[in-house]
C-alpha cells in the first residue's frame, strides 16, 4: 500500500503544473533548464514582484525564452502571497 501511494505521488508530481509565484525551490529544481542558481534567482525575483504570466519569468536574470518554452506546458502563474 505504501508502494502504490508513494508511485501515485511521485507521478502527480512530475506531472503537476508547477506554480511560478508559490513553489518551492524543490518544485522549480523540477523544471527542464532550472538547477539551483535559477531556481533561486526565481525565488528572489518573486520576493519583490509578482508573475501575472508565466512569460514574465523571462524577466529573471538566466531565465530565457528556450527554458519559458520547454517548460510552458507545466508552468502557471498562481495567486501571489
Amino acid at each position: 500500500m505504501k508502494v502504490l501511494a508513494l508511485l501515485f505521488f511521485t507521478t502527480s508530481f512530475l506531472f503537476a503544473s508547477v506554480d511560478i509565484n508559490n513553489a518551492s525551490l524543490k518544485e522549480l529544481k523540477t523544471l527542464k533548464g532550472v538547477a539551483n542558481v535559477k531556481a533561486s534567482a526565481i525565488v528572489d525575483f518573486r520576493k519583490g514582484h509578482c508573475f501575472k504570466k508565466v512569460n514574465e519569468l523571462m524577466l529573471v536574470k538566466g531565465i530565457g525564452a528556450k527554458t519559458v518554452s520547454k517548460n510552458k506546458d507545466n508552468l502557471i502563474a498562481g495567486p501571489c502571497k
